[in-house]
């Protein structure tokens, strides 16, 4: 792992004998403290049930949707194909910074919903409650986004069916998979998400064999949309602040599109050996949807120019599904046949899986809330296989905000909910990259060895920073066109800022109701659920693999 600048150490992490005398007296005052009742202990009734290959294309399941393959065609007629490349190319670096925290911690301490739990323990009680309920909202608000998704893609083909038909079709299936055990979902994506990456990898290499002149009209167009109509466009102004601006909406399109380290950090509690596979989980997730992303981006900008007129009326007349994306749009021009229903078929499999991450992730938020004990504790009961099934049904009922379109246009009800969920991941990663500089300092203070631990991530403290000040800055970029003039949008505004004003409120008002405090690093507790973590991981035993499949799959994966 020496290319990854990560430092690995296999299964113990504290388990070790080099522990220090600082290490030990701590992890003997959480046991005391334990014993005598000041600690709180609420058992985790989920099952560890996910292999490795579950939790690897569940980390890539979950970022890759419709975006990758249509909206990003927004981004090259805002931006132009340089801007568009460039966007996600710097994106992914801040991405970097806060998958090394969170592999760090969470391959430490792999529990259910880590990020939002550590945000409490390291940093304050109400900063924990903030960040649970935001990224509980950002995940709850992203499956009406791809259930949406899904109707506007099938209607590529018919209006037979009307929208609440497919709607409600679409949220009775989520239910099946997420109600049934653990395993089960984690198959079904593990499946779903392999259709995304074959997609991605077979678009990337269409567009190579296009490029170079292997297409119905063999021509060898290559880059020519790089020099005509040009690699920048310009957007709301003329010249370099046009040019700008529309590298800026590449950006803020690169920070809604990109994500991973989240949803890998999700599937940590219910994880298989979970000090091995994290480590290895967050470094080939990260590695592979940088490829996919950024490659992604470069082959969009080569086979459409950013002037294009099909794909600017697919997107001003709402087209559905793959109408309005940029491969589609380029198999019509060079007459290419079939391979836009393809195409289509593929990236209606993705919205589905992507929107079944979002449920998983949204009501394992919801069980990590409960657990801590801020959210009711009613959520916190699981049936015999291991689902939190109250949270699940909750996530479910907030699914249907989708039906708003029914009455509602498609690409609006979409964009609305883009620009709610936009704020909110950039504030989920701010909270990853603040908690890991808490969890640091804490370490420093008490003598921990980070050396020690099953993941340490490479130019720390200052990859967080880096990555902390990156997404607390977009964070309100992300709406900055409604302030330009002319384009005053009520809706608008408060979608694309209301969660930055919602985070503070709920983290004053915990704050003063249950008097919270901020913890100094030696106030904090680094060894709650450690001794059931470092338990589990010594008496682990690897089941055998039930077939050739699992076999040859868990190998790659």
């Amino acid at each position: 792992m020496a290319s990854t600048g990560v430092d690995y150490v296999s299964n113990t992490g504290l388990q070790s004998d080099e522990k220090t005398a600082d290490e030990e007296k701590n992890a003997y005052d959480y046991m005391a403290r334990r014993a005598s009742g000041s600690v709180k202990v609420v058992y985790d009734s989920t099952h560890r049930k996910l292999k490795p290959r579950h939790i690897q294309l569940i980390g890539i399941g979950g970022t890759i949707g419709t975006a990758l393959y249509v909206q990003i065609g927004r981004g090259l007629l805002n931006g132009g194909p340089a801007s568009l490349f460039m966007a996600f190319t710097i994106w992914c670096s801040f991405i970097l910074a806060v998958t090394l925290c969170m592999a760090e911690m969470v391959s430490y301490l792999p529990i259910s919903s880590p990020f939002i739990r550590f945000a409490g323990r390291y940093v304050d009680d109400a900063f924990g409650v903030a960040a649970g309920w935001n990224f509980f909202i950002f995940e709850a608000m992203l499956v009406p986004f791809e259930i949406v998704a899904c109707n506007v893609i099938i209607h590529y083909w018919s209006d037979a069916v009307p929208a609440g038909g497919i709607i409600a079709i679409v949220i009775v299936l989520y239910a099946a998979i997420n109600l049934l055990a653990v395993e089960w979902y984690g198959e079904s994506e593990f499946w779903a998400a392999l259709g995304k990456v074959l997609l991605i990898i077979g678009l990337i290499i269409y567009t190579f064999i296009t490029m170079l002149g292997g297409n119905p009209l063999h021509d060898r167009f290559g880059f020519r949309y790089w020099k005509n109509p040009g690699a920048f466009a310009e957007l709301y102004y003329s010249g370099n602040l046009g040019r700008f601006l529309g590298f800026l909406q590449c950006l803020i399109q690169a920070s809604f599109t990109i994500a991973g380290p989240d949803y890998v950090s999700m599937a940590a509690g219910e994880a298989e050996n979970p000090r091995v596979v994290m480590p290895k989980a967050y470094n080939s997730v990260f590695y592979r949807l940088t490829a996919f992303f950024v490659l992604g981006s470069l082959c969009v900008g080569i086979n459409v120019p950013y002037n294009d007129a099909e794909l600017k009326a697919a997107f001003a007349s709402s087209k559905p599904g793959a109408a309005a994306s940029p491969y589609v749009v380029a198999m019509n021009r060079l007459g290419i046949h079939v391979l836009p229903d393809i195409v289509n078929a593929m990236v209606l499999a993705s919205a589905f899986s992507a929107g079944n991450s979002y449920v998983y992730c949204a009501s394992r938020s919801l069980f990590g809330l409960a657990l801590e004990g801020k959210a009711p504790r009613f959520l916190t009961r699981c049936t015999r296989q291991g689902v939190p099934i109250y949270c699940v049904l909750v996530v479910l009922g907030l699914a249907l905000l989708s039906f708003l379109q029914v009455s509602q246009n498609a690409a609006v009800v979409l964009q609305w909910f883009v620009n709610l969920v936009t704020a909110s991941q950039l504030i989920n990663f701010s909270v990853m990259c603040f908690t890991f500089i808490r969890f640091k300092k804490a370490c420093d203070a008490q003598g921990l060895d980070r050396n020690t631990l099953p993941y340490k991530g490479f130019w720390q403290p200052y990859a967080a920073w880096y990555g902390l000040t990156g997404c607390f800055v977009m964070t309100f970029v992300g709406g900055y066109t409604v302030f330009l003039k002319g384009n005053w949008d009520v809706p608008t505004f408060l979608f694309s800022y209301m969660m930055i004003f919602v985070f503070p409120v709920l983290y004053l008002g915990w704050k003063i109701v249950k008097k919270t405090k901020f913890k100094s690093p030696m106030e904090v507790d680094l060894y709650q659920d450690l001794e059931e973590i470092e338990e589990y991981t010594k008496n682990f035993m690897p089941k055998p693999d039930k077939n050739w499949a699992d076999k040859y799959f868990n190998k790659i994966f």
